[in-house]
Order: C-alpha cells, then sequence, then structure tokens
C-alpha cells in the first residue's frame, strides 16, 4: 500500500493527479472504520511527519506557553496520542502489518537542487526490493532500500546544512519503520 500525500502526525492528504484540489485528509480518527480482515498490507506512508513518534495528548494543554506557540501544536498535529503510522499498524482488523514512513520533513526531488533522489526515489525502492530484488523479510527489504539510497546518493559528510548531500542524510535518517521487521511479506507459508 503506498500512499503518497502530505501529512502530519495526526493526519495525511493527498490530492488526484494533474489537480491541486485536496481530498479529505485521511485521520487516526478515521482508523477505526478500517475493515480489512486476513489482508494486511505494508504501508509505506509519503508525507511529513505522519510517522513523528515524540507526539502527546498532553500537548493539548499547553496553552500555558502562549496562544502562538499552542496553536503549533495544534497545527502540527503534535497533540495525537500516538502517530499517524502508528495508528495504522496497531489497528485490530484492519491496519497494516507494518508501516514505513518520515518523522519529519519528507524531502522529495524537488527540495534537491539536483532534482533527484530523496523520498521520490527512497519510497517507491522499498516496492523494487521486494518485487525485482527478491527481499521478503520487512526488515531486510527496507535495509537494503536505504543501503541502495546511499549508494547511490553517498553522504558528503563535509558538506553545508542545505547541500544535497545533508537532504539525503536527513531522508535515509528519518524515514522508519513500525512493525516487527522480522516479518515475511506476503506472510507465513
Amino acid at each position: 500500500l503506498y500512499l503518497d500525500g502530505h501529512g502530519n502526525p495526526m493526519s495525511w492528504t493527498t490530492h488526484m493527479p494533474n489537480s491541486t484540489e485536496w481530498i479529505p485528509d485521511f485521520k487516526v480518527t478515521r482508523m477505526m472504520y478500517l475493515k480489512n480482515n486476513g489482508m494486511y498490507p505494508i504501508c509505506v506512508v509519503g508525507g511529513c511527519h505522519n510517522s513523528q513518534f515524540n507526539v502527546s495528548f498532553s500537548n493539548t494543554f499547553k496553552i500555558y506557553k502562549g496562544m502562538d506557540e499552542w496553536y503549533k501544536y495544534l497545527y502540527k498535529g503534535e497533540n495525537s496520542p500516538e502517530c499517524w503510522s502508528w495508528w495504522i499498524t496497531r489497528k485490530m482488523g484492519g491496519g497494516s502489518v507494518a508501516t514505513l514512513g518520515c518523522t519529519a520533513l519528507g524531502y522529495t526531488k524537488e527540495d534537491k537542487k539536483s532534482w533527484d533522489g530523496a523520498t521520490t526515489w527512497l519510497e517507491p525502492h522499498f516496492f523494487w526490493e521486494y518485487g525485482v530484488n527478491g527481499s521478503v523479510i520487512i526488515g531486510e527489504t527496507w535495509g537494503k532500500a536505504i543501503t541502495a539510497y546511499l549508494n547511490r546518493y553517498p553522504i558528503d559528510w563535509d558538506s553545508p546544512p542545505e547541500s544535497d548531500s545533508a537532504i539525503d542524510a536527513k531522508t535515509v535518517e528519518e524515514w522508519i519503520l513500525f512493525g516487527d521487521p522480522t516479518l515475511p511479506i506476503g506472510g507465513y507459508s
């Protein structure tokens, strides 16, 4: 399951191809309606912050920090009890068996001077590792996708923070896996 769009820890959304009109967002509060008993996909979610796990409902009560600061918690979805990716992974009777996504800003090729790489390359490559390269264990497939990314876009640790290399480092660093990395894709025989 590949969901390519925009998000925060509490919701994900996208728009139709060649359109700027947003479809209604898929919030964590709607996860309870997912029903897919016996069919548990691996979800790769393309969106900023969907896998940001350092969130808490207690952020809702931080109004004492001032209205501007409090609004940031709400706007960024950081008052979610758990992040979007964990909600869909832990959903009983629905959701996914594992979810991969970004813990922070999910950079795309448009963010790089070279117009190449970032999550635009990494996310689909996870499926390439499975379908073409034959990796069948979730964690192994995830690791091979990251390794392939680093081989294609090696990191220059001496480059400035605004460089393509810095974006490449952040891309692989923030792309995490929720779920059991030892599970075989497609289940056990």
